[in-house]
């Protein structure tokens, strides 16, 4: 097929370069701008765009889709269909319509479940048990198309958002693979998602990423895992933010909220709302991530000492 594909992230580029491996003719690639990013504030090039400059394919990179001559540009094409993968812009309804079969989206949950930003991270926020990818047909609402495809995998007790994207990438990109052989083959059927099932997966507010130590043990670790990579789980204490990133929910101490229970080859044991939480993998200010016995071999923290609970 004849495909424009919209994306940004590695999530998109993995599914960019199966469609490529599979055959198919990238018409044109569209991504996100290089914008500022890290320390340095240096341009940051998306993965998308990396992977089009490898196989020298067309790219467009417009701040808005709406900007005048872009429409004319996609229209004379002549593609048989868009895909978009994590690409950060919104399509216009008149974008929409261009392809012969319309705009594809690969979507990193089971819809109607967790339409939005970030469902990966609300999946494990939630505690859910199972998650996957579905292969929508887009309309004008957000994440509200006909399914085409689902597959779905389980979310293990240790899964971050590190480690569910990366399992999601790999499936995303099959199930977009196979949703365009059984297009060609007219053999899709597209299924209306129930609305009394949908839920909404907001972005993340970097508040959400400071931990409440008055709730339980259970869903502080989901919280950490949540944050993990990006920006970090993280609790005040002795005037600095400590960032966590590994963590093990253990039986029931006393404690207040936040106290320091105790510090061992085990980890940094704190008390929650309800049970305790071993603290495992943690970073400083301008440090690097160090399992807690290396970190507490180069700063004190002693039973008693509590994190700041937030109001």
């Amino acid at each position: 097929m004849k495909i424009i594909f919209a994306g940004t992230p590695t999530f998109a580029a993995y599914a960019l370069e199966a469609l490529i491996a599979a055959g198919h003719e990238v018409a044109l690639v569209l991504t996100q701008p290089d914008r500022p990013a890290g320390r340095g504030m240096k341009l940051k090039v998306s993965a998308v765009k990396l992977l089009a400059k490898k196989y020298e394919l067309t790219l467009l990179q417009p701040h808005l889709l709406n900007q005048p001559g872009i429409h004319g540009q996609l229209t004379t094409i002549g593609v048989d269909v868009m895909v978009v993968a994590a690409y950060g812009l919104i399509l216009p309804t008149t974008v929409l319509s261009i392809p012969r079969f319309g705009c594809l989206n690969i979507h990193a949950s089971l819809l109607p479940h967790w339409r939005g930003a970030a469902p990966i991270q609300r999946a494990i926020l939630a505690g859910e048990r199972e998650t996957g990818i579905t292969i929508m047909q887009m309309d004008q609402g957000l994440d509200t198309g006909a399914i085409l495809m689902q597959q779905s995998i389980p979310i293990v007790h240790n899964d971050t958002t590190k480690t569910l994207c990366e399992k999601l990438t790999i499936l995303g990109a099959h199930c977009i693979v196979e949703v365009l052989k059984l297009l060609s083959n007219e053999k899709l059927i597209a299924t209306p998602q129930n609305e009394t099932n949908a839920s909404y997966a907001p972005k993340l507010k970097k508040k959400e990423a400071d931990i409440n130590w008055r709730l339980s043990a259970e869903k502080i670790s989901r919280c950490v895992r949540a944050f993990n990579p990006h920006p970090g789980a993280h609790s005040k204490i002795h005037g600095f933010s400590l960032k966590i990133f590994q963590t093990r929910v253990t039986a029931s101490t006393t404690g207040n909220p936040g106290e320091i229970l105790s510090t061992g080859q085990e980890g940094i044991a704190v008390a929650c709302g309800t049970g305790t939480l071993m603290l495992e993998v943690v970073q400083k200010p301008g440090g690097q991530k160090l399992g807690a016995m290396q970190f507490l071999s180069g700063y004190s923290l002693e039973p008693g000492d509590r994190f700041t609970v937030p109001e």
